[in-house]
């Protein structure tokens, strides 16, 4: 090959590599383009809508979490577009936890205000989890509702075609099927719209997946939301419950007692008397064998989730702990051993 073949071979190969530089150029100029516009535009309202949504921030909760839960709850578009906005902003150590009362027609930005400024919905009635009707008939009162209207919007019959309350018996009332939450009240509000709204949240959490995993024990759904409503009152880690869960269920089919003191402590309070782990109520099942007539508070997801999907264990005993450990046994000469070891102070009151 001539020098000038050789001369012509190279200048070929460098206008080719630059115009693959040039190609690879425009590429990355495009997708930052494309990238950016898609950023601005995920930063815009997700909606015209108006309509205020109560969005709850843990504490520790990173941009990340955050944006993640502000999708889920439908406020804005993308996750990924807030937490690039709240690194841009420098504002990853701004945010604050809490509900806030979020609108789809809130820019990113105007959300990020919100959330670093910590200004969190005021207006909220909050039902508790584990509580007792009474209780929350309470907590109704306590935010500002009559007892005339609490008493009122807790009739059940008002709500008779709710999908939450389809498998309820005719003559039990709300107890256990107020989903705790917090719930967002105008100056006109009526407590028959928290009622409503919890009743709502109730449906959520009654998944086709919980209907069909209760109906797989053995039981209807209102038994199963008594049974989750003894395991939301017996242990309080979500990891506990379904072993829990496992023990009451194996006492049911084997026709022993479920020896639940909650249930009996529950049996007493609504007799007006003093809280007893002896009163004769048929709420009692350290003395009646079966479930008791109804559920004993409300329930949150975890404890619907336990009696639905049961541990596969076989124990038949448990106690929980001075230290807040729930310990497990298959005999009762190693659930008095561990009640003895474990259970001094608790068990003695």
């Amino acid at each position: 090959m001539n020098s000038y073949s050789v001369r012509t071979t190279r200048l070929h190969w460098k206008k080719l590599a630059l115009v693959i530089i040039i190609i690879a150029i425009g590429i990355l100029l495009a997708a930052i383009l494309a990238i950016r516009q898609s950023y601005i535009h995920n930063l815009q309202p997700i909606s015209g809508s108006q309509k205020a949504q109560l969005v709850t921030i843990p504490s520790g909760s990173s941009a990340h979490d955050i944006g993640v839960i502000l999708e889920k709850d439908g406020v804005i578009k993308k996750a990924w577009a807030f937490e690039w906005y709240i690194r841009n902003h420098d504002l990853r150590d701004k945010l604050l936890a809490g509900t806030y009362a979020l609108r789809p027609n809130q820019s990113v930005s105007e959300i990020a205000t919100e959330v670093t400024k910590g200004e969190i919905a005021t207006n909220l009635v909050t039902v508790l989890p584990g509580q007792r009707l009474d209780q929350i008939r309470k907590a109704l009162n306590n935010a500002g509702f009559s007892s005339s209207d609490v008493d009122y919007s807790l009739n059940p019959d008002l709500y008779k075609d709710h999908p939450a309350l389809i498998d309820k018996p005719p003559s039990a009332n709300l107890e256990g099927y107020l989903y705790p939450d917090s719930y967002q009240r105008t100056t006109n509000s009526k407590s028959e719209s928290i009622i409503k709204a919890s009743l709502d949240q109730m449906e959520l959490h009654l998944t086709p997946a919980i209907r069909q995993g209760i109906a797989a024990q053995g039981l209807t759904l209102h038994q199963g939301i008594i049974l989750a409503s003894i395991v939301e009152q017996e242990v309080s880690k979500a990891d506990d419950r379904p072993v829990v869960a496992q023990v009451f269920l194996k006492r049911l089919q084997q026709g022993m007692v479920l020896g639940s003191d909650v249930t009996a402590i529950y049996g007493s309070i609504i007799a007006n008397q003093t809280p007893s782990l002896t009163y004769n109520s048929p709420y009692n099942t350290l003395i009646n064998k079966g479930l008791p007539p109804g559920p004993i508070s409300n329930v949150v997801d975890s404890s619907l989730k336990a009696v639905a999907n049961p541990a596969k264990t076989d124990y038949l005993f448990f106690v929980a702990g001075d230290d807040g450990v729930t310990y497990f046994s298959h005999t009762l000469d190693e659930h008095q051993a561990l009640t003895k070891e474990h259970c001094k102070k608790l068990c003695n009151q």
